[in-house]
């Protein structure tokens, strides 16, 4: 693949993350912040002597805060999953760019969010001691890269295997390996649980799943958006019959007097 066509699908790669990204962001808004403001009450509910002086007001955060980081976020993973998306093209199998780009935006999605979410779920605002922030952060973050690592680990199995076994069979073993080095990722690293014994476990459960439900939005139309795009540029649709004779025809090539 020459530079010009990585170059386009970056481009593309990140146009469709920022499409994605709006979407996910309506998501992010009607079902994450009213679970935000109910957390935050709830910190209020419970804190000692005067609520913390806010250094930036909540109708910001909620509005142009939101907007900005969910979109930059959208934009930097489309950019990050292009260039992920160039390398795999025509080496996980013999599939369209489209279909490669929605294989790709659904391992990404298990492999980045949901297999550390599993181990580390999302909390809310009020749920965590901030004396812990950088260990929970670093733990995260942790499972996160061993997640990458592994689906990555387990394609190269696979594909390995697939002379021998058959792509079925060599498929069913990397993702059984994938699930038992997780599994021993999850019985090793230490588990955090640092929720009240008083707070709402349902707007913890719907909290868990807006941020479950905005990084699904957010990869699927990725997904959709992107194999779009790389499919018109990769494989570009011939002319029809009607407008090549158009072009070819006497009356469209006759010098004009």
């Amino acid at each position: 693949m020459n530079s010009t066509t990585v170059r386009s699908l970056l481009v593309r790669g990140m146009l469709a993350g920022l499409g994605a990204g709006l979407l996910a962001l309506v998501v992010a808004y009607l079902l994450g912040e009213p679970r935000v403001d109910a957390a935050i009450a709830y910190e209020d509910a419970h804190a000692a002597g005067e609520p913390a002086m806010e250094v930036v007001s909540r109708s910001l955060q909620s509005t142009a805060g939101l907007a900005t980081g969910v979109l930059v976020y959208g934009v930097s993973l489309g950019g990050i999953a292009a260039l992920a998306y160039c390398f795999a093209l025509g080496r996980v199998g013999r599939f369209t760019p489209r279909a490669t780009a929605a294989l790709l935006s659904g391992v990404a999605l298990l492999a980045v969010y949901v297999v550390p979410f599993l181990k580390y779920p999302a909390n809310p605002p009020s749920v965590g001691d901030p004396e812990t922030i950088g260990k929970r952060t670093t733990l995260y973050f942790l499972m996160m890269a061993l997640s990458v690592l592994l689906s990555i680990a387990a394609v190269i199995v696979g594909k390995r295997l697939a002379p021998r076994l058959g792509n079925w069979y060599a498929t069913v073993v990397a993702v059984l390996g994938f699930a038992v080095a997780v599994g021993l990722a999850f019985a090793f690293l230490p588990a955090v649980n640092e929720v009240p014994e008083d707070f709402s476990a349902t707007l913890l459960w719907q909290f868990r799943l807006a941020a479950l439900a905005i990084q699904l939005t957010l990869w699927a139309s990725f997904g959709l958006l992107f194999g779009h795009l790389a499919e018109r540029l990769l494989n570009p649709k011939p002319a029809t019959p009607a407008a090549v004779t158009r072009e070819t025809s006497p009356e469209a090539t006759a010098p004009v007097h």
